[in-house]
């Protein structure tokens, strides 16, 4: 081995230990958009706490197939929800205990809900707080008073409204 490729193996090891990253938990969430161009959102309450909202969705299983397949799965549990045109439009990550979460941001039309479908973990447990599905109206002013985390989520929706409103529409 020469000096040269000692010094090009070094490079190679340091950008490959830079890439290097650990993935503590990966979620898939919906930018869900009903048919009155609302966002259907979680209200989320918690006692002792002020409430805040959130996209349906969550953590992505080892069973799921993909990103948008653990989507469909989460919002038929909570929300009892189907969507459809499903496109990937905004990736978002934050430290965690067990490395960098990571979630998966997809806009999505809404095509049927039934509350009485839903099934997920976080209802059978009262302490978790409260579960309840929220419509805001993406285009008004509502938005803006919706504490929506993450806070980048809501940056992002309120800079691309109508971009989301005509991606959501593109199936019909």
């Amino acid at each position: 081995m020469t000096v040269t490729d000692g010094l090009l193996a070094r490079k190679v090891l340091a950008v490959t230990e830079r890439l290097t990253v650990a993935v503590g938990r990966r979620a898939a969430r919906a930018i869900l958009i009903d048919d009155r161009g609302r966002l259907v959102l979680i209200k989320r309450t918690k006692p002792g706490r002020a409430p805040y909202w959130t996209t349906p969705g969550g953590g992505i299983e080892d069973a799921d197939r993909s990103p948008e397949a653990a989507l469909h799965r989460e919002l038929a549990e909570e929300l009892g929800a189907e969507a459809s045109v499903v496109s990937p439009v905004f990736l978002h990550s934050s430290p965690s205990d067990s490395g960098v979460a990571v979630q998966y941001f997809f806009v999505a039309r809404l095509v049927g809900m039934d509350e009485a479908r839903r099934n997920g973990p976080e209802f059978a447990d009262p302490s978790r707080g409260g579960y309840d599905v929220d419509r805001v109206d993406l285009l008004g002013g509502d938005l803006a008073e919706v504490d929506l985390r993450p806070a980048a989520l809501k940056e992002f929706i309120m800079a691309n409204r109508e971009a989301l409103l005509a991606e959501a529409a593109a199936g019909n």
